[in-house]
């Protein structure tokens, strides 16, 4: 198996898991709010990662302080993701959010890309790139509107 199989497969695995993560979580924020679904959704995930530390040789958490600071907000961000999941969801459906979930990550992610920063590898932003970000950004206006 090639290594670009295995990376492409591993991210496909994220967006489904995404996805019904997403699902999920807009069904818990109906019936327990967006506050009480952030806590659940995190809750499960401590507990799961936890679990995965006793595994022989999962690694461990020794380096943490060698971690920049700015590194630690992943998990904020991540309860900004959850919460966005756990509102949008049941207002305006699951594929409405993740097209605008996905367009500002697009985004995002290419500007990362331009600067080359937070580990990135550097890629221009060339009027190729530019292009796919505008027809994805239509499609997203498409899916909301």
């Amino acid at each position: 198996m090639s290594s670009l199989f295995i990376v492409v497969s591993i991210g496909l695995l994220g967006g489904v898991a995404a996805a019904l993560q997403g699902s999920l979580s807009g069904l818990m924020g109906k019936e327990l709010g967006v506050l009480g679904s952030i806590f659940i959704i995190h809750l499960g995930g401590t507990l799961a990662s936890g679990l995965l530390f006793l595994w022989p040789g999962a690694g461990s958490l020794a380096g943490w302080r060698e971690v920049p600071w700015y590194a630690l907000a992943g998990g904020l961000l991540g309860l900004v993701l959850v919460g966005a999941l756990g509102f949008c969801v049941p207002r305006i459906g699951a594929g409405a959010t993740f097209s605008l979930i996905i367009g500002s990550q697009l985004l995002v992610g290419v500007c990362l890309d331009h600067f080359g920063v937070l580990v990135a590898a550097t890629r221009s932003i060339d009027a190729s790139r530019g292009l796919g970000v505008l027809v994805l950004f239509f499609g997203v206006w498409l899916v909301v509107r």
